[in-house]
């Protein structure tokens, strides 16, 4: 069965009141890991466009080992279906996804810190270029409602008490937004 992510973004306004708030909910998180990603899109889409069906690709690399990931949004852009591999040669990838119909969009890099909230995943980010971010996610079979899922999700991070402005564009977009803006 295929696994569908669905998470919540938030913008993080008051960073150290979102870790306190975390440790007082039991959420021990790792040590920052830098993570670099490379998107990518098909060639026929462009921004401004829906993203709802549309395969999206991602190349992470974290500490020297590379992860490929294709998403494709079902409900919304925070809810899609998933399949990661890992791979051995980030360049070799690159040629493939190209050769696949794909062009690379923008690199996002990323300090993170993971924890657990009972069955869900937390990420704690900070996007160069973008700021502090928290993300919650949770895996789930394809034929769940992403939207009830992410009612849930947005409820816990509402009870955490803390100032968060949710978002409801991926780290692509808010990174090629931030980009556009400064150029």
């Amino acid at each position: 069965m295929e696994a569908q992510e669905i998470e919540v973004k938030y913008r993080v306004i008051e960073q150290d009141a979102l870790l306190h708030a975390l440790t007082d909910q039991g959420v021990s998180l790792c040590t920052p890991i830098l993570q670099e990603d490379q998107a990518y899109a098909p060639t026929w889409w462009d921004y401004g466009k829906p993203k709802t069906g549309v395969p999206f690709g991602r190349l992470r690399t974290v500490q020297g080992q590379h992860l490929f990931t294709v998403k494709t949004p079902q409900d919304n852009e925070m809810a899609c279906l998933e399949a990661e591999t890992i791979v051995a040669d980030a360049e070799q990838m690159h040629d493939a996804l190209l050769q696949m119909g794909f062009r690379p969009t923008v690199r996002i890099v990323k300090e993170r810190r993971t924890g657990r909230a009972g069955r869900w995943s937390l990420c704690v980010d900070q996007v160069e270029g973008i700021g502090p971010f928290l993300e919650i996610e949770a895996v789930t079979t394809a034929d769940e409602s992403g939207l009830a899922i992410q009612a849930q999700l947005d409820a816990w991070a509402n009870n955490l008490g803390v100032k968060l402005e949710r978002v409801t564009d991926t780290y692509d977009s808010l990174v090629r937004l931030a980009q556009h803006h400064s150029a």
